[in-house]
């Protein structure tokens, strides 16, 4: 467990020097997947789907290349509004290192079941996903106003929050909806309780803060007074956090034709 008294700060951040050493070759070497097929003219509620992944070390950068194109195709499954993959900018968990990141989202709860079903889905994740990992986690919440599409060079923070006993996940989830009013930094914020927590290790409430690119990121990091208000506003009711940083990548480059 992380004690929270020396590590939370917004959105509840822990420290990036927790990040080992021996991720570097994948952060800095695998490539980058982004595909949309989403619109934003107007604000539209979404189902928010977050998939970490812990690449095993010295993997070879070719199978992690192949897992990246597997899960970016996915965007052509018709239930997908929107999917980006990709390794991580900064892990700040001190206990669960994570590498790479997926972020998509579905028009509804049953669209994202039928996507986990799908023969595709699961021929990528057992082909190229699970033979090359030591650890997975995966969140769902229901997104009111998801009416930004994260674009291409955006940084997004994501949020994951193991509550104590006893406390509910409602009013958490209002405190870190207000954030915005704080930092204008903040394009689009979502948040809410995780609905699927069989592969959430017990983290119950979740949030996505996108930001124009990784200058504004900092900036609100550097903010540390008003960081530090922002936390205390939950300290006593989390019990433990994982913190991720990502830069949403350009899409991918056509296929070339085989000779």
């Amino acid at each position: 467990m992380l004690c929270l008294k020396t590590h939370l700060s917004f959105p509840f951040r822990i420290p990036s020097s927790a990040s080992p050493k021996h991720l570097t070759h994948h952060l800095r070497s695998s490539p980058f997947r982004s595909t949309i097929k989403m619109t934003s003219s107007t604000k539209t509620q979404a189902i928010e789907h977050i998939v970490l992944f812990k690449v095993k070390e010295n993997t070879e950068p070719s199978k992690v290349t192949s897992m990246l194109n597997g899960l970016s195709s996915l965007i052509s499954l018709d239930e997908v509004l929107h999917l980006t993959v990709g390794p991580l900018l900064r892990n700040r968990s001190t206990a669960l290192t994570f590498t790479h990141m997926l972020h998509s989202r579905y028009k509804s709860k049953e669209d994202l079941e039928a996507y986990t079903a799908h023969p595709s889905h699961l021929g990528v994740v057992r082909g190229s996903v699970l033979p090359i990992i030591d650890d997975l986690m995966a969140v769902d919440w229901v997104a009111d106003d998801a009416d930004l599409v994260p674009a291409t060079g955006s940084a997004i923070r994501v949020t994951l929050l193991k509550l104590k006993e006893g406390v509910g996940s409602s009013e958490v989830v209002e405190v870190i909806r207000g954030i915005p009013e704080s930092f204008k930094q903040i394009s689009q914020l979502t948040c809410g309780e995780n609905f699927s927590p069989a592969r959430a290790k017990g983290f119950s409430v979740a949030s996505l803060a996108v930001f124009p690119g990784e200058r504004e990121l900092e900036e609100v990091d550097s903010d540390k007074e008003l960081v530090e208000y922002q936390k205390e506003k939950v300290r006593d009711r989390v019990e433990s956090v994982v913190v991720v940083d990502y830069v949403v990548p350009p899409p991918p480059p056509p296929q070339s034709a085989s000779l």
